[in-house]
């Protein structure tokens, strides 16, 4: 038996929140993804990723924002596998507290068409109950995830009221 489906056996025999959450995100890869969400996740689930709703973060990363139902934990984590290739996720740090779970590490991932690669710090909060994820939120370095598709162009950008401080960022100023 694999180690996925030893951690999901174990969540389904514990219900323990942190195994319930350990076993889903042993089991976020394009194959296993919704044999872990069918078994670990609620119908109703809520889903944040990166921000509450941000249209235009949404066009490059169409799973951004507030989703409701399993099927969009299937999407997402499907999508990851299909946008990036995922060189490395590592847990540093896992907490539970009665029905809430926290979750920090980092990842790297290569764009598949820009090869562009970054390095994230992430963080998860997550609900469970009665051995179910009932809201999963996702954080991450969303400025490098969407830059990693950058593939020309720049910004200007204004952080103070005087104009002549503008500055421009641009694939050859952000080495």
């Amino acid at each position: 038996m694999s180690e996925q489906q030893q951690a999901i056996d174990k969540a389904l025999k514990t219900k323990a929140p942190k195994d319930v959450v350990l076993a889903f995100l042993y089991n976020t890869d394009k194959s296993r993804v919704a044999i872990a969400s069918e078994k670990l996740v609620a119908e109703d689930a809520i889903y944040t990723s990166l921000n509450f709703n941000n249209p235009e973060l949404k066009q490059i990363e169409p799973w951004a924002g507030t989703s409701t139902g399993r099927d969009v934990y299937i999407y997402t984590f499907s999508n990851v596998g299909t946008y990036w290739t995922i060189d490395d996720f590592q847990i540093t740090d896992i907490l539970a507290e009665d029905e809430t779970v926290a979750v920090f590490g980092q990842f790297t991932y290569t764009s598949v068409y820009a090869k562009r690669t970054f390095t994230s710090p992430f963080s998860i909060k997550a609900i469970v109950k009665d051995g179910l994820i009932t809201y999963f939120q996702f954080m991450e370095d969303t400025y490098a995830s969407a830059a990693s598709f950058r593939v020309s162009g720049e910004w200007t950008i204004q952080q103070n009221a005087d104009p002549k401080l503008n500055f421009t960022v641009s694939e050859t100023t952000a080495n």
